[in-house]
């Protein structure tokens, strides 16, 4: 009787398992993003008689952006959700990344996408690492394809004297970016001098250098 019992929970368990997968698929053609509605994990559908061309367009990709007042040296253009609505309950974007000579994509993480880049010009020292320390890298050329597992910590630089470009492509709709050095030291409110200190095995002079450099965001 109690063999037939677990039976019944494992089987009950699956189907119900495997329903509320599937429910976590739209259940309808599209859902455009309605960007002036409110947020909840995500945006509400636009009213379907207000859709056009224009939700699933975006232009925005085709130039190089200006890398010339940037800090790093590297200017990123994202088409997610927020650029283009009809890429909502997709599950997928895109963003231009330029590289001046010199130039780096400082490391940071996406939370919740995995990514792919495709190097439209120049060569590029890219890299990520793994939970355990270990830096897997590579030089790679035009046309070239290197992927980054979802939410590691990863990087790309322009070691070269020409400029740079990839196109990234995520498995969100809004991978979102969380760099390291801002989220550190650049804080609202900020984090103790003496915790940075003693986690990076520093002086908290040190740290206070550090923190001008990256103004908090308030």
């Amino acid at each position: 009787m109690a063999t037939s019992m677990i039976h019944l929970f494992v089987t009950v368990f699956l189907v119900a398992a495997h329903t509320a997968f599937a429910e976590t698929n739209m259940l309808q053609d599209l859902c455009v993003a309605d960007l002036k509605g409110a947020k909840v994990n995500g945006y509400a559908c636009k009213d379907p008689s207000q859709i056009t061309p224009e939700d699933f367009y975006y232009i925005g990709l085709a130039a190089a952006a200006d890398t010339s007042n940037t800090a790093m040296g590297s200017a990123i253009t994202a088409g997610n959700v927020e650029k283009i609505p009809g890429l909502n309950m997709m599950g997928t974007s895109m963003s231009r990344i330029d590289y001046a000579p010199g130039g780096l994509n400082p490391p940071h993480l996406h939370p919740r996408a995995s990514e792919a880049i495709f190097v439209l010009e120049g060569r590029l020292f890219v890299g990520f690492l793994t939970t355990t320390g270990k830096l897997i890298s590579k030089h790679i050329n035009k046309g070239d394809v290197f992927v980054f597992p979802r939410a590691l910590l990863h990087f790309q630089q322009n070691p070269n004297n020409a400029p740079a470009s990839v196109i990234a492509a995520f498995d969100s709709q809004n991978p979102g970016t969380q760099s390291v050095g801002p989220s550190l030291f650049g804080a609202n409110p900020p984090i103790p001098d003496d915790l940075l200190a003693k986690a990076f095995g520093v002086e908290p002079q040190v740290i206070q250098k550090v923190k001008e450099k990256f103004p908090a965001k308030k």
